[in-house]
């Protein structure tokens, strides 16, 4: 089995006994590599992109238990060390390590994106929040026009969200 596959089987463990999270993280994994693959990113940010949208939400347990909420700033204060453990754990070079580090404490900010796979990240991320959350069509419009960079990600939140009457 490969890396990427454990690192799946560790997060299912890790987020045991949650489905939503779970269900959240395979979700955006799987926009990511999406996102990813149509924009034709390098084989080093791929690596980096989906370690990073698997764990990128690991301080949402921790963050629960310590203060009993887990909004975006505890998950990105909580998460890197659960992160750096875990990939230290399965061996993940340490170039990748460090970087899915800064993308865990950083993936609910989003100015000063710094990087194709912190980009596609957020996308990937709001592409699965905006449909669990329920948002109505003019904050999907306005997230779209403004958080989106990339073009295969605002053509996934177009055909998503904003269907042709």
């Amino acid at each position: 089995m490969n890396k990427i596959n454990n690192l799946i089987l560790e997060m299912f463990k890790f987020d045991e006994g949650e489905p939503e999270l779970i269900q959240h993280f395979i979700k955006v994994y799987e926009f990511a590599k999406l996102i990813g693959s149509m924009e034709k990113i390098s084989s080093d940010n791929m690596e980096i992109l989906e370690v990073a949208a698997i764990v990128h939400d690991i301080g949402i347990k921790i963050s629960m238990k310590k203060y009993g909420k887990s909004n975006g700033k505890l998950q990105e204060q909580e998460g890197p060390i659960y992160a750096e453990e875990l990939l230290n754990r399965l061996e993940f070079k340490k170039e990748v390590i460090d970087r899915v580090s800064y993308l865990v404490a950083n993936h609910h900010t989003y100015s000063n994106i710094d990087g194709i796979d912190y980009q596609i990240l957020v996308e990937a991320d709001f592409l699965v929040n905006l449909y669990e959350n329920k948002n109505d069509k003019e904050t999907i419009q306005n997230t779209c026009n403004k958080i989106f960079k990339t073009v295969s990600g605002r053509k996934l939140c177009n055909q998503m969200f904003m269907a042709k009457e």
